[in-house]
């Protein structure tokens, strides 16, 4: 029988989720150069239809019917078929809201990537890559961590809402991507200062309000988990917000509004994975210490090693992640979500710490290894890169044809 409020709070989440893909195209637009927003927004919007069309076919049945060594689903449900009745992953829910629900993250874990490699990389290679990453590294992740008899979920990590299948993933395959590609033109020389600013604030602004529902939602109802889940939600965001610019401060003696933008996703991003696990003043912990972290890996380490993360996707996704995977074994307590077997770390047990750094380890290799696959299989129909003149001229012309600014005259 159908729980009428579960199944109305999952569907308002599952709109909610559906907002961020559009905010992330606005906020990696802002922090674009002119000549390339529009191809850096097409390259999260365009995902919203690859990836669904890919989800219903194979995608849902892939990640969570049945089971093939803990590793991957089977066609079973390929194209939804025989999905009628309550979810088995949320009881008293239509499967179809499920599905639903859980397609739209597998529509904005690829989009997080196209930050990493913005300014660079084919239109036409992309749109491959993000076909093949779904099914060779997504799929196989979000079976492994949340689908029934998934490995991962089987030695008892835990990952509220996705801060390894969506947030580490995309971070660490992104980074590699950037390792292939090289990088932009005259980088580090270039000017890269984000060209719209107000685009940014709108973007992060609109992330965070989606977030509830990314994380909210992943208690599956209507219930007390799930408020607590948009509290840590909340409550981390808002201290990485602050701590970023007490760094920003430190540093160059000015609160930057890019800066705080930054560090309230990287809260969010951090709180993922221990939303429904970990108590209220650990999210605060975990969100405060956050933009320390990523803030060193961006302006530090970044510009050590010299990549181009162009949008610091791997900075803030792939290091925040790692982040709130490890806090996630430090702070969670059992008795907010009896789905985790054992206390953090911090509680003096070391059962989910372990597993959590075990799932991490694992998700790195799984993320590096396909997108190795992917790449490979990507050159054989096209070069990654466009053009050094097209990169010149811009990849909104380049590529699309077309022009955000059409009446500017200044310079890119």
């Amino acid at each position: 029988m159908f729980h009428a409020g579960d199944t109305g709070f999952l569907l308002i989440c599952t709109a909610l989720v559906f907002l961020m893909t559009p905010a992330l195209s606005f906020f990696y637009g802002g922090l674009a150069r002119r000549k390339n927003v529009l191809n850096t927004m097409m390259s999260s919007l365009f995902i919203t239809g690859i990836a669904t069309a890919l989800w219903i076919a194979v995608g849902y049945s892939l990640s969570f019917s049945g089971d093939t060594g803990g590793v991957i689903g089977n066609l079973d449900a390929a194209g939804l078929a025989g999905l009628e009745g309550e979810s088995p992953y949320a009881p008293g829910v239509p499967q179809y809201a499920f599905v639903a629900f859980q397609m739209m993250f597998a529509i904005i874990t690829p989009a997080l990537i196209t930050g990493a490699v913005a300014e660079r990389m084919k239109f036409k290679a992309l749109f491959l890559f993000v076909i093949l990453w779904s099914v060779i590294v997504y799929y196989p992740l979000a079976h492994m961590v949340w689908g029934d008899g998934g490995f991962l979920r089987e030695i008892g990590s835990v990952d509220f809402a996705g801060g390894n299948v969506v947030h580490i993933s995309s971070g660490i395959s992104g980074l590699l991507l950037v390792l292939f590609l090289g990088k932009r033109r005259g980088y580090p020389a270039i000017d890269s200062r984000p060209h719209n600013i107000p685009f940014v604030l709108l973007g992060a602004a609109l992330l965070w309000f989606g977030w509830f529902g990314f994380n909210a939602g992943s208690a599956l109802g209507a219930n007390e988990l799930a408020a607590h889940a948009l509290m840590t939600t909340f409550v981390s965001a808002a201290c990485a917000l602050l701590s970023w610019m007490v760094l920003d401060v430190a540093r160059t003696g000015k609160p930057t509004a890019v800066g705080a933008a930054t560090g309230m996703v990287a809260g969010l991003v951090a709180i993922t994975p221990g939303a429904g696990f970990v108590p209220v003043w650990a999210a605060m912990i975990i969100g405060a210490a956050v933009s320390p972290i990523c803030y060193f890996a961006i302006a530090f380490v970044k510009r050590k090693l010299k990549y181009d993360d162009a949008l610091d996707a791997f900075g803030c996704h792939g290091i925040g992640g790692i982040w709130g995977g490890i806090a996630t074994g430090l702070f969670a307590v059992k008795e907010i979500n009896p789905a985790a077997r054992w206390n953090g770390l911090v509680f003096g047990e070391t059962g989910l710490f372990s597993a959590q750094v075990l799932s991490i380890l694992v998700t790195i290799v799984v993320a590096v290894a396909g997108t190795l696959v992917c790449v490979g299989i990507v050159r054989i129909f096209t070069k990654l890169r466009v053009t050094e003149r097209d990169e010149k001229v811009g990849l909104d012309m380049a590529e699309h044809g077309e022009s955000a600014y059409p009446s500017f005259n200044g310079m890119d």
